[in-house]
């Protein structure tokens, strides 16, 4: 993502006036515009508007005419698997095309400027993810492949959102067929998986880390079956991508494997600094905590803000992990609550950490409420006369009578 100003980071942001001018110069940088636009937000940018002309004979002509539009976004749609942003509002700037009021959709492109206006200025949150939008210093995507016999999910697992790029399956012949038969259909499923691989888009010019995650020896073999076909086609990048190819056991080859693969020992000394693990080892510290019931663990929103409030989140191991569904909230008073629980919590030298629901460290703590913390010391009967909406749930993950509101 690119910044179309001259001006630093909170320089331009704060301007909102003026408004921020950002370029989206990779498919990823349509999830951070996703994640930056809000209900209520004004953006503007170029769009195809279909218009009626009536000429001076009385006939109509209909076409379509390229304008820039300004419009005042009442949702937005992000599709993951084309990396397309679809902003829909009605017109706030009319000109000789549209009128004010009007409804329109804007489909946010690559490399095409478009401005975003905050209605109530640019707070802490969204000043972060701007941040994070515009950070250079990304690390590239890992690929990983999820798999079991006739299964296999190719996904791109980046440091904000898990996109799983194509699902191949093969029919593999059952018990009652020969040996031959099963060796067949796993030879079959194997090309297939490899050429969808190759075919995916996916980047291996640059050497990336590469996961392959099955149960028993399934993704072993498609590493062996790899090499072979490396050395029959003297393919020199195919034969680095399957050396290098870290082996994790998993136990499906479904997607929500993704969370076990991640903790893994080989997985977190090939990426030990990835944010996407680190959440996850975050997550997994706090179910353990909750587990121990030692008055240092509490999800759901009051007893949370009842914590930050006792000063119980700063400095000494504090941490406050809250969706960023919260701020994207219709209600600006509501978001300006929790954009104040991450100010506070920074204040008093704890850490906040926003995690998104695309990963699995997002969707683990969507199960407790969407929001919890970590105490630097024990606090007891937060929840007494908890009255909250959309509550946390009683339990903990891997219990099955855990409720969720």
């Amino acid at each position: 993502m690119q910044l179309v100003s001259k001006k630093g980071v909170l320089a331009a942001a704060v301007e909102s006036e003026t408004g921020v001018t950002l370029i989206a110069t990779e498919p990823e940088d349509m999830w951070h515009a996703n994640n930056l636009i809000a209900v209520g937000d004004m953006v503007k940018a170029p769009a195809n508007r279909k218009v009626i002309q009536t000429s001076a004979t009385g006939t109509t002509i209909s076409e379509r005419v390229q304008t820039m539009l300004t419009i005042k976004v009442t949702s937005t749609f992000f599709d993951p698997a084309a990396s397309a942003l679809h902003v829909s509002g009605t017109v706030a700037v009319e000109n000789q095309y549209v009128n004010l009021g009007q409804y329109h959709t804007l489909d946010l492109e690559l490399n095409r400027a478009f401005t975003i206006y905050k209605s109530f200025g640019w707070d802490s949150v969204a000043l972060q993810t701007l941040q994070e939008a515009l950070d250079d210093d990304k690390p590239d995507a890992t690929v990983a492949i999820v798999m079991h016999e006739g299964l296999a999910n190719i996904c791109l697992i980046t440091d904000f959102q898990t996109l799983i790029k194509h699902r191949v399956e093969s029919a593999i012949p059952k018990k009652r067929s020969s040996a031959k038969d099963t060796a067949g259909g796993m030879a079959s499923f194997y090309e297939k998986t490899l050429s969808t691989l190759l075919r995916s888009g996916i980047n291996f010019d640059t050497p990336r880390p590469l996961l392959l995650a099955s149960p028993g020896f399934v993704a072993q073999d498609f590493r062996a079956y790899m090499q072979a076909e490396a050395t029959r086609r003297a393919d020199k990048q195919l034969q680095r991508i399957a050396r290098d190819a870290v082996l994790v056991h998993s136990s499906t080859g479904y997607v929500h494997s993704l969370n076990e693969i991640l903790k893994s020992p080989e997985v977190q000394a090939t990426m030990r600094d990835k944010r996407f693990i680190n959440e996850s080892v975050l997550m997994d510290k706090f179910y353990a905590m909750l587990r121990s019931d030692d008055g240092r663990a509490w999800y759901g929103v009051k007893p949370v803000e009842k914590a930050i409030a006792e000063g119980a989140v700063g400095r000494g191991g504090g941490v406050l992990m809250i969706n960023n569904g919260f701020f994207r909230s219709l209600d600006i008073p509501t978001r300006k609550r929790f954009v104040a629980l991450v100010d506070k919590v920074k204040e008093d030298g704890g850490e906040a950490k926003v995690l998104s629901s695309d990963h699995e460290s997002g969707q683990r703590l969507d199960a407790l409420g969407g929001i919890a913390a970590i105490l630097t010391y024990p606090l007891f009967d937060l929840d007494e006369d908890e009255d909250e909406e959309g509550g946390a749930g009683e339990g903990v993950e891997g219990d099955e009578s855990t409720t969720i509101i």
